[in-house]
């Protein structure tokens, strides 16, 4: 409305800074679960060069100096239990019980992104007496993946080893290995590059396949194979990827079977004698290792997190659509089934149980057809004023119809247009530029009439928009009446879209609002108020962006009804940029919020503005503010779950989100006798559209809590009205606009 503008800065830091860490997070989270556990590769490996004959006949304990392989086997009635995809926090600790209680130690080759997400299970191991391995971070195929991620995968475990218990590791478990003589060419050049990194690669000896489920018995008969002979073994099984208690009980038989037989179970390292697998770290390593273990936990806690919201959001989305489209059946029986022929005035009938409505000072005369004051605000309206000023004097009202067009101190020719048309029931109204409240104010203050029709200096009137509008009002029990704000310019896609969202939520919102007495806005493009109901709450209030919202919550407040006439329509310019969009949606949004701050108390008064207040507020604080807050974030974690997981969820949730939202507008355009033609752009809205508003409400947000005080934001008019003649059809709306 004026021209101050005091746009926060650094709001578009913080939001960018806040995508970015979510991004980053996400992605973490995305890439850690890649650790799937045990299980049959989705794809053979290259086969890759020939594989040392000393490698594939040797021991299951590969070392590789100065690009010599060597093996090592554990000596006789020596068992090394080797446990690989841990830790878990349910079956690590029953193994670990299991080792405890018969005074045997084993070796537990984690995935780092586990370690990271449980790192006290992981100093649990070290303080019991076991020793750690790497089996990479992700759980990944060292001998098909490239070398820098194989690097890659090797270096994070270890970082995050030093990060949840203080060390490194010197011992390795290729994911996806076994046995020597299994070993393909590239799972060599794997476990070679592991040994010139300094890693001791262990295989095993005998591989129970525990992952597959077959039974505690034929886990410890695979365990067992050779025990006759007194051999020693790497025993290979499995403390993580899904339900281990096979494992567990087995483990338990392979220890009380074989211990009395003077076999000792005991960790890799002491087994064959080498110095133990663990090393300090420095205070640095330590550090950096604590920051990417945080990092993966915060990751794993905000997915967690998202996962959650995605579910509440949707299950709240499909109980407001359903809760949407009962009420706006409800309004259409009751406005519609008792509506009388055109022409004769509609009293809205008084809910069951509600006292009749007080007597108050101002009341309309017995006249059917009071006298009616159009006040019209403009500043720099001269694109469209002349059509709006035209459209409000040819109407069928019988009574008298005044127009107040009040210029708040426009730059451009607004004043000039409206003096040129030298219209008796036409009077303008100069002022310095103030706002769009003082400028209505100022109106008020000169208007003659008891009824009022603030109308927006965009917008323009049907001939019977007036005569429709303030028909409610001969019910002495409401304050103030919404029109129905219909997109003129809706040519482009944008244009579309906004029709769309006006549609839905005049035509299922408002008529919820309507039936539930909760009318949060009348928007300023057009509503009819009671002059004795603006005088109960001070005027049109200043102090807030969104004066129609605060305005409409004062009046719901003091009991009055505030009601929704359908037939009323009103078409308005809709900004015709994105960027011209966001600083008007941006002020509503802002508004709205202070609004809201600023009626707050109403949700624990009583009466009517108790009524109103737990009615509407926490409907407006889910559905406008919090869930469009999360929008982003959950829109990111679905995007990525579609790229890096399983796309099959995300895909089929935003199909039926988009018919549900397009049988929803189908029926909205269908209340309102709109064509449902321009459903066609829908789908694309949520790619674009959709995540603007939400983008809308976060920087608000952010506006909000770090106390910036937003200006108004003035929209530039196209002019969409300036050709329009004086004749408009009666139903339809303006001459090529329907």
């Amino acid at each position: 409305m004026t021209a101050r503008h005091t746009e926060p800065r650094g709001h578009w830091v913080l939001l960018l800074l806040g995508g970015l860490v979510l991004t980053v997070l996400l992605l973490l989270d995305g890439f850690a679960n890649g650790a799937v556990g045990e299980a049959p590769r989705a794809e053979s490996a290259p086969t890759g060069g020939p594989v040392p004959s000393s490698v594939t006949s040797g021991g299951p304990v590969v070392s590789v100096v100065d690009g010599a392989p060597r093996t090592r086997r554990t000596p006789p009635k020596t068992i090394a239990l080797t446990f690989d995809d841990g830790p878990d926090p349910e079956w690590t600790p029953r193994v670990l019980d299991v080792l405890r209680r018969h005074g045997a130690h084993g070796t537990f080759f984690t995935v780092g992104a586990r370690v990271a997400e449980h790192p006290a299970l992981t100093r649990r191991i070290l303080r019991e007496g076991n020793e750690i391995g790497s089996h990479t971070y992700t759980h990944a195929d060292l001998a098909t993946v490239p070398t820098w991620r194989g690097r890659l995968e090797l270096d994070l475990t270890q970082r995050a080893l030093a990060g949840a218990a203080g060390v490194h590791t010197r011992l390795v478990r290729m994911p996806y290995s076994s046995r020597p003589d299994g070993l393909t060419g590239a799972e060599w050049r794997a476990a070679e590059r592991a040994g010139e990194a300094g890693y001791v690669v262990v295989l095993t000896d005998r591989d129970t396949e525990d992952w597959r489920r077959p039974g505690a018995a034929k886990i410890v008969q695979a365990a067992l194979d050779g025990d006759a002979r007194g051999a020693g073994a790497v025993v290979m099984l499995h403390d993580s990827g899904g339900d281990r208690s096979q494992t567990v009980a087995a483990v338990e038989r392979i220890i009380e079977r074989l211990q009395p037989l003077g076999y000792r179970f005991t960790t890799l390292t002491a087994a064959l004698g080498l110095p133990p697998a663990e090393a300090r770290v420095s205070a640095r390593e330590r550090a950096v290792g604590w920051t990417l273990v945080a990092a993966q936990r915060a990751a794993s806690t905000l997915t967690g997190t998202m996962e959650a919201l995605f579910a509440v959001a949707g299950i709240l989305y499909v109980l407001r659509l359903v809760t949407l489209l009962l009420f706006a059946h409800v309004h259409v029986r009751r406005v519609r089934g008792h509506a009388r022929e055109p022409g004769r005035r509609r009293r809205r009938r008084r809910p069951r149980g509600e006292p009749p409505a007080p007597v108050i000072e101002g009341e309309l005369p017995p006249d059917p057809f009071p006298p009616v004051s159009v006040i019209v605000p403009a500043y720099n309206e001269e694109a469209g004023i002349g059509a709006a000023v035209a459209s409000l004097l040819d109407t069928d009202y019988p009574g008298t119809v005044e127009v107040i067009v009040v210029d708040d101190g426009s730059t451009d020719r607004t004043a000039e247009i409206v003096e040129a048309m030298g219209i008796p029931d036409v009077r303008l109204v100069r002022k310095p530029n103030g706002g769009k409240p003082s400028a209505l104010n100022a109106g008020i203050a000169v208007a003659g009439a008891d009824v009022l029709v603030l109308v927006d200096g965009d917008t323009v009137f049907q001939r019977d928009t007036i005569r429709r509008l303030v028909a409610p009002l001969a019910d002495p029990a409401v304050g103030a009446v919404s029109g129905n704000t219909k997109v003129a310019n809706r040519d482009g896609v944008l244009g579309r879209w906004q029709h769309i969202e006006y549609v839905i939520g005049f035509n299922l919102d408002r008529r919820m609002y309507d039936v539930l007495r909760c009318m949060p806005t009348v928007p300023g493009a057009i509503g009819a108020f009671r002059r004795s109901a603006l005088a109960r709450v001070g005027g049109v209030p200043g102090d807030t962006l969104a004066e129609d919202t605060d305005l409409t919550m004062a009046i719901c407040r003091t009991g009055l009804r505030v009601v929704y006439e359908e037939t009323a329509l009103a078409w308005t310019e809709t900004p015709a940029s994105l960027g011209q969009l966001w600083k008007q949606r941006y002020r509503w949004c802002y508004g709205t919020m202070q609004a809201m701050w600023k009626h707050r108390r109403s949700l624990v008064e009583g009466g009517a503005s108790g009524r109103f207040g737990r009615r509407c507020l926490p409907y407006l604080t889910v559905f406008q503010v919090l869930l469009p807050l999360f929008a982003p974030a959950i829109d990111l974690f679905a995007l990525l779950g579609v790229v890096f997981v399983d796309p099959v969820a995300p895909l089929l949730t935003w199909t039926v989100f988009v018919a549900a939202q397009t049988a929803a507008g189908a029926y909205a355009l269908w209340l309102d006798g709109e064509p449902i033609r321009p459903l066609w752009t829908l789908p694309l809205q949520q790619f674009v559209y959709r995540q603007l508003m939400y983008l809308v409400v976060v920087q608000s947000v952010v506006t909000a809590l770090l106390g910036s005080r937003l200006g108004w934001h003035t929209v530039r008019r196209t002019g969409t009205f300036t050709d329009l003649g004086s004749g408009r059809e009666q139903s339809r709306g303006p001459v090529g606009y329907t």
